[in-house]
């Protein structure tokens, strides 16, 4: 029997040790709305760092563009994972709140990351 896969919950409230709060934020890093607020208040998001590892949380820039500028940036994240198996990176619907693009548009995003152990996606995504 195949072991259902992980996803993470529509709203995460705490984190435990070695869990990575992964949000979509802006390039310049002000962290005021959705899930990069919540990043900023609780997981050590710091204001004016737009991109990477911060604290607990993790940035992915999701307001510069299309769907298109998004991705340079997830593929560089995947790549942060597989080199932090020690971590465990929790994946919120990045770019699908404040950003307005649909889930259907960033999930594909994401297809290498269903092979990282360490990546635990959306639900559907």
């Amino acid at each position: 029997m195949m072991e259902k896969k992980r996803t993470t919950p529509e709203f995460i409230t705490e984190l435990q040790p070695g869990e990575i709060f992964v949000f979509g934020s802006n390039l310049r890093g002000m962290h005021g709305g959705g899930a990069a607020y919540v990043a900023y208040r609780k997981f050590g998001a710091v204001m004016g760092q737009g991109v990477g590892l911060q604290g607990q949380s993790y940035a992915i820039p999701t307001m510069q563009g299309g769907v298109e500028t998004i991705r340079p940036y997830v593929d560089e994240f995947i790549e942060f994972a597989k080199q932090h198996v020690e971590l465990t990176f929790l994946v919120t619907r990045i770019g699908c709140g404040i950003a307005g693009f649909r889930d259907e548009e960033i999930a594909p995003l994401f297809a290498a990351a269903h092979d990282v152990e360490n990546i635990v996606l959306p639900p559907n995504w």
